[in-house]
């Protein structure tokens, strides 16, 4: 059918000639799409502001060529302007959306797009802390696409755990034999906050000390971008935390 309907997050916006934009979206059911919205940058436009990044919309779309064109947005969740009006929630929703634009590339499934959503929805609500937020999501993230770390057994040989020797290019942690000479150290405390964001035990998030989840951020990032063969750039914006 040359029109559909869909459920997206917004990720990213370009501006096309006077008054039209470009929306990348990450979608429900039909993986990321890239579509043409016309005329929303005019102040007369019906659906612009629902059309704008970490915005969640119910939107009709037709078939083009190249690129689909936006006919309908009614809006799903209204989350960005409470994300951008906080440096860390809007740092952090950023490096989100853009390993979501990434890993829409190869094969987006509806079970990412329900993390995405959750993920900024809970940012909005500033319930945790943005950092802890958005370590779930990309420990999720990276789980769904087939890329979840080990944290007990060794990754490489497969011996009983734990282990606290951590390498993002054999896939987690691993046993002093499989270590490579200078690889990260893990402490007990750190390798448990990891395995709390993955499950979501935020009782234990919430309660980590400061060094403990830089500890963890650290490890995060360094395995996410591994996986990804190439940098996030948001992330160079997300603050450390203190």
């Amino acid at each position: 059918m040359p029109t559909y309907r869909d459920e997206v997050v917004v990720l990213r916006t370009h501006k096309l000639g006077e008054a039209d934009r470009i929306v990348t979206m990450l979608s429900r059911r039909h993986g990321k799409v890239r579509a043409v919205a016309k005329g929303v940058r005019r102040t007369s436009s019906r659906f612009g502001a629902r059309l704008e990044p970490f915005m969640v919309a119910d939107v009709q779309l037709y078939q083009g060529r190249t690129l689909d064109i936006v006919q309908q947005a009614e809006s799903l969740g209204a989350y960005g302007a409470t994300i951008v009006s906080d440096y860390d929630s809007y740092t952090a929703a950023h490096a989100m959306v853009e390993t979501a634009d990434r890993l829409g590339e190869a094969e987006a499934t509806p079970q990412q797009y329900l993390l995405l959503v959750g993920g900024l929805r809970t940012l909005s609500l500033r319930s945790h802390t943005a950092r802890a937020v958005l370590d779930s999501y990309l420990l999720r993230a990276m789980a769904l696409s087939g890329w979840a770390p080990s944290l007990e057994d060794c990754a490489r040989c497969a011996a009983p755990g734990p282990h606290d020797g951590f390498v993002a290019q054999l896939g987690g942690t691993v046993c002093a034999a499989c270590a490579p000479v200078g690889s990260a150290r893990v402490r007990p405390e750190t390798r448990e906050l990891l395995q709390a964001l993955i499950a979501g035990e935020w009782e234990t998030v919430d309660a980590a000390p400061d060094a403990t989840s830089a500890a963890a951020s650290g490890l995060v990032a360094a395995y996410t971008q591994y996986h990804l063969e190439r940098g996030i750039r948001s992330l160079s914006h997300v603050e450390t935390l203190r």
